[in-house]
């Protein structure tokens, strides 16, 4: 039944979609539906020639990158080199001097008081850090806010705490351990032919559509490496690491640092529950996994896990391609998280429900 969920939103929600599930880790389904790239420019007329999506196909995650950077944060914390709880000025003293109250667990829980997000296109590249870095807080610390400033200053702090840049640190830490080939920042130019095509953005590729470069505008300021998004991976690697966020691994994380991450933080003022990074019960993506934990990306990416029912659930697509605010990604979400919870229903050794 998973092929004909995508069928039915592709190509209208999407050029593109591959999907996969698992229940105790054993994959149950799986589909790849579309076409990579499909559009020319910012036009919704069909290319003559448009190369098939398969499982091997690349997307890029967008904000599903912000677990991967909670995962290294909280390896750090392991290996006893940060505090989440310490002040953001223990590392950041020229721009968080003055705000000795928002800590790191404020930041991974966007709780900081930071507004959402703050453009640098605009900025001198050699002043962009330092413009997202002293970006002033809205509101004092508490009430959640989304922010992807919160997430750019906390894949910095890993990098002061690591002392390694942010990609080589995701890469010692949690892709190379868990064996994940195909996840990383700035795919190589040899990946191209495998990456599935974002957004037309002229200014950026005037052939065409964004592939192969990150998608997300300050991400791209910044370098292609930031702490909110910049990841591209496969639905196989996505589903190997929603795999180690549902039953663990000690070469990424300990157990207790695992259970903090996916624990309930008791933030205020969201539509879901919120743990570090995760967010818990989110009525976007998880349809009547209630229970379950993930993260969606802007692009039109998502990974639910649901340790209750054992199941883990990749749904990637290009929701932008060839333009952003196209409906139809949330009813996506919602089926493919339907039909997940089907199958774990009638696998053997899952509680009916």
């Amino acid at each position: 039944m998973l092929e004909p969920i995508l069928r039915a939103a592709v190509p209208d929600v999407a050029s593109a979609a591959v999907a996969t599930i698992a229940v105790d880790g054993r994959p149950v389904a799986a589909a790849a539906v579309g076409e990579a790239v499909r559009y020319a420019g910012g036009s919704e007329e069909p290319l003559h020639e448009r190369p098939p999506v398969a499982f091997d196909s690349i997307f890029d995650l967008a904000s599903i990158t912000k677990l991967f950077t909670t995962a290294v944060l909280l390896s750090l914390a392991d290996d006893g080199r940060l505090s989440l709880d310490a002040p953001v000025a223990a590392w950041l003293p020229g721009h968080y001097g003055d705000r000795p109250l928002i800590t790191l667990r404020h930041l991974l829980t966007h709780t900081a008081g930071l507004p959402p997000g703050n453009r640098v296109e605009g900025v001198p590249r050699e002043h962009r850090w330092d413009t997202i870095l002293a970006t002033p807080a809205a509101t004092p610390p508490g009430p959640y806010v989304y922010s992807d400033v919160g997430m750019i200053t906390a894949g910095r702090v890993a990098e002061i705490a690591g002392k390694a840049p942010l990609d080589v640190l995701v890469r010692a830490r949690v892709t190379g351990p868990l064996g994940l080939a195909d996840t990383g920042y700035r795919p190589e130019p040899a990946a191209r032919p495998r990456i599935v095509a974002t957004e037309h953005k002229p200014e950026r590729q005037a052939d065409g559509c964004v592939r192969g470069e990150v998608h997300d505008e300050t991400a791209y300021a910044l370098g292609g490496v930031a702490g909110h998004a910049g990841l591209f991976s496969t639905a196989a690697d996505l589903l190997r690491f929603g795999e180690f966020l549902r039953a663990g691994d000690d070469r990424v994380l300990s157990p207790g640092a695992l259970a903090e991450m996916t624990r309930d933080q008791g933030v205020e003022g969201a539509a879901f529950r919120q743990g570090l990074g995760v967010r818990i019960g989110d009525p976007a993506s998880t349809g009547p996994l209630t229970g379950a934990f993930g993260h969606t990306g802007f692009t039109g990416t998502s990974l639910v896990v649901d340790p209750c029912r054992g199941l883990t659930v990749v749904l990637l697509t290009n929701n932008v391609h060839p333009l952003r605010g196209r409906p139809g990604i949330r009813e996506l979400r919602h089926a493919v998280a339907g039909e997940a919870a089907r199958l774990a229903d009638q696998s053997p050794g899952v509680p009916a429900r």
